[in-house]
């Protein structure tokens, strides 16, 4: 999925004991009734922030999670988070380290032609797969 806005915060990276790191962003969709919208960055794709600053119109690749949590009262409550990967300014500068193009696929050449009607994969009667 994909969100698309205008920078509004990036906050500092937050270090938890236990090693885990993220860094959140804030971004305001550009729609009829534009939304701030909450996008956390896990780890090393913090550093995919240091490039920004407020005001830039960005593309951020996400993806959405979903957690359950039940209160020591047995009260049981979801959360859900935003999670970005990838972050495209809009002028164009791919900043996810990710080629914004796909290489060109290059054909390899068959070791042998296979005539016309024959199986490319040899005798398979002896195959007892059933399907």
């Amino acid at each position: 999925m994909e969100l698309q806005g205008t920078v509004k915060k990036i906050s500092e990276i937050q270090t938890f004991a236990s090693g885990f790191q993220k860094r959140e962003m804030v971004i305001l969709t550009e729609e009829q009734y534009p939304q701030p919208i909450n996008v956390e960055f896990l780890q090393e794709k913090g550093d995919l922030l240091n490039n920004l600053k407020e005001g830039d119109k960005v593309k951020i690749g996400i993806n959405l999670r979903g957690r359950e949590w039940t209160s020591p009262q047995g009260e049981v409550k979801y959360f859900n988070s935003i999670i970005g990967w990838r972050v495209e300014k809009l002028d164009g500068t791919n900043i996810s380290n990710e080629p914004t193009e796909a290489a060109p696929v290059q054909r390899a050449e068959p070791a042998s032609e296979v005539a016309k009607g024959e199986n490319p994969f040899g005798n398979e009667e002896d195959d007892d797969l059933p399907f």
